[in-house]
């Protein structure tokens, strides 16, 4: 089954990309974390806004927080598609480094998947 791919564009052949289902997850985890709640005008709630954190200092409390609003935020946006094992999240410098172990639903398959905001 193929999934249309995020964010939106046109493959080499001129029609609309799309992906399969791994990377799919993928997307709907990353639309999860960087959508700022208030963005989607039918899904007010939806998001958990990490691009706000950008302009906060980077710190230990800053990362605790962040892990508790990522696993709130995924529990909440994506019960039916994944299962939210753990989330770390490491403040590095100018960056914060945010990662998903899950267990995806339809297969049972553990993942971790990495996403990093900053610099």
């Amino acid at each position: 089954m193929e999934f249309l791919d995020h964010s939106f564009h046109f493959a080499g052949d001129g029609r609309t990309a799309t992906t399969d289902r791994d990377d799919h997850v993928r997307d709907l985890i990353f639309q999860v974390l960087f959508t700022n709640p208030g963005e989607r005008v039918n899904l007010p709630e939806f998001g958990c806004g990490l691009r706000q954190l950008v302009f906060m200092p980077n710190s230990d409390v800053l990362a605790t927080a962040t892990q508790f609003l990522v696993h709130g935020a995924l529990d909440r946006w994506l019960d039916g598609v994944i299962t939210v094992n753990d989330v770390r999240v490491e403040a590095d410098d100018e960056r914060l480094v945010v990662d998903v172990l899950y267990t995806r639903l339809d297969t049972g398959e553990r993942n971790q998947d990495r996403f990093a905001l900053g610099a």
